[in-house]
């Protein structure tokens, strides 16, 4: 029988903006669009913005409709990665195995670990304070046979919830929960299983699994197995990263080359900041524009490996200025890296200015990283 637990960082958005500012704790925050121009959707808000009714994935109107006095923050996406890599970091102390599902959740495979750690309960214990005593980071844990128990779990007691499902039990602990709760069924297969008087997973248990499969083919099965408590029992370890990649939408359509210049810039600055703090140098610079009709359109070129954020954001511009031709306000604008390999100072070693820049953009990252992006700026263009 296997051991797996999900860790949801709870709120984390939220979470990582009161560490930074520590004046937003008890107060309703919300982390998402706009609401001025009422583009964007929530990405994440306090439990106090959830008392007013707000949830993720809400559109930002709606939620500045529910909650006016919510304080709305556009999110320092940077930080979040290093929080994220921060608790990976903890959890690979004490892991065989650790899968990062999204930048918040992450499975832990303890298949065994019982006679090293003892209670697994107890282990779930531990690790949320270790995350919480040394990042400031409050969590949810769930623990079972497999992912889906795990998950679902892990959401029962939030916020700081430790929830086990003991094995043997996961059909008896679904039972009475809504279908929704079920990893991938959304609105319109919500919607669709309603029509038929499903409602609870225990509807869908006291059914045939033939019903679902030739209701839904493959995913009908998959339905029927996940709400008797089965689920996948091995974790899928993530590959090395292909890209990183930043955006940013309007609030209004921008005409103005200057307001798409300084925006690159600062694009171009977060992302070479990512890359800096996982050791790597990239070879290809990718843009991506989207008019206000919403054609997009998307560019790349090759250049030496290298992680210099001027050199980045030249070459950047120089994509960008010659695709942009269409008399069209812009809606999106977007710059990415690919093609990584480590960092070596020794591949420099002869190239003296090109080794005091590098050093200089590692002292930035670094004071970046102990007091915030925005703590250093470099020359705009």
């Amino acid at each position: 029988m296997r051991l797996i637990l999900h860790l949801d960082l709870d709120a984390f958005f939220v979470s990582v903006e009161r560490i930074l500012n520590p004046k937003l704790k008890g107060k309703p925050v919300i982390v998402g669009g706009d609401p001025k121009y009422g583009r964007g959707v929530v990405a994440a808000c306090s439990y106090e913005a959830r008392q007013y009714g707000l949830h993720s994935a809400m559109p930002i109107r709606t939620a500045y409709r529910l909650c006016p006095n919510g304080i709305y923050i556009h999110g320092s996406h940077g930080e979040y990665s290093r929080f994220s890599d921060a608790v990976e970091n903890i959890l690979l102390k004490y892991a065989p195995l650790v899968e990062q599902a999204s930048i918040d959740e992450f499975y832990l495979d303890m298949t065994g670990c019982q006679k090293i750690y003892g209670s697994i309960f107890s282990f779930a214990s531990f690790i949320q304070k270790e995350i919480w005593t040394k990042l400031s980071l409050p969590c949810s844990i769930g623990i079972g046979s497999n992912k889906t128990i795990a998950k679902i779990a892990s959401d029962c007691m939030k916020p700081t919830g430790i929830t086990y499902v003991l094995p043997g039990m996961e059909k008896e602990f679904l039972s009475p929960m809504p279908i929704e709760t079920i990893p991938g069924v959304g609105n319109v297969m919500l919607k669709d299983l309603n029509s038929k008087g499903i409602y609870k997973i225990s509807d869908i248990t006291s059914l045939p699994q033939e019903y679902f499969a030739a209701a839904y083919g493959k995913y009908g099965i998959d339905l029927w197995r996940k709400a008797s408590g089965e689920g996948t029992e091995y974790l899928t370890i993530q590959r090395e990263r292909k890209s990183i990649s930043k955006e940013t939408t309007f609030g209004e359509d921008v005409t103005s080359n200057e307001v798409l210049k300084k925006t690159l810039f600062e694009l171009t600055g977060k992302i070479c900041q990512t890359m800096r703090n996982h050791g790597w140098i990239a070879s290809t610079v990718n843009v991506k524009l989207r008019y206000s009709d919403f054609q997009t359109l998307t560019r790349s070129r090759t250049i030496k490996p290298t992680d210099d954020d001027k050199i980045v954001f030249d070459t950047a511009w120089q994509l960008l200025s010659k695709a942009h031709i269409r008399r069209v306000a812009v809606r999106l604008v977007g710059v990415g890296l690919s093609n990584f390999s480590e960092y070596s100072e020794q591949e420099f070693l002869f190239e003296d200015e090109e080794i005091k820049r590098k050093k200089m953009f590692r002292a930035v990252t670094r004071i970046r990283d102990k007091f915030g992006y925005n703590a250093i700026s470099l020359p705009a263009p």
